[in-house]
């Protein structure tokens, strides 16, 4: 939302100085607008996150109502997923091939050991959205990851974390993710 209404309020600002100065002032087309603004779509694939379905989902929400520059959708019936789901017996972990791409594992042992499914989902989507881990790191710290124990049940990215997603995914601004090594397995 910030970054969507910065962007209209800079084409705004930029046609009044313009009029100010004697210049001719034109609106840039809406639909320049609108690309200007529009979120960076990145599709993810639950199929294969089995019961935690709804973590998967919900973690997604999560990343959606935090930061712009970026939305997470699900795939839609025969495309491919810039990210990959999926469940099994292990520890959480995400491998991220690039920015916004990459296969998220819901691990099973660390539910099993006490850890929320909401963090989780949230906190692996966070890499492929570019952060690394931080631990150790306090609860208020969603890539604080396990570090904050079993009691920490926060999915969502504190003022920083946002703000370094909105970096990577922030349009004609935007950075490659330098903290986040690509093709290799960040186990949680």
């Amino acid at each position: 939302m910030h970054i969507r209404k910065l962007t209209g309020g800079l084409v705004a600002a930029l046609a009044v100085t313009f009029s100010l100065m004697g210049g001719q002032a034109t609106a840039a087309p809406a639909a320049a607008q609108d690309r200007a603004a529009a979120a960076r779509v990145v599709t993810y694939d639950a199929g294969g996150s089995a019961e935690f379905r709804s973590a998967v989902d919900r973690g997604a929400a999560i990343w959606n109502e935090s930061v712009d520059a970026v939305e997470l959708r699900p795939v839609a019936a025969g495309q491919r997923a810039n990210i990959q789901v999926l469940a099994d017996n292990g520890w959480p972990r995400a491998l991220t091939t690039s920015l916004g791409n990459g296969t998220v594992w819901i691990g099973r042992q660390a539910v099993n050991e006490g850890h929320d499914t909401i963090r989780i989902s949230s906190h692996e989507l966070g890499h492929i959205l570019g952060l690394p881990d931080r631990k150790p790191g306090p609860c208020t710290s969603l890539m604080s990851g396990s570090s904050a124990g079993t009691s920490c049940k926060n999915p969502y990215p504190n003022a920083a974390e946002k703000a370094e997603v909105e970096g990577y995914f922030g349009g004609a601004f935007a950075r490659t993710a330098g903290s986040v090594p690509l093709n290799t397995m960040i186990v949680d």
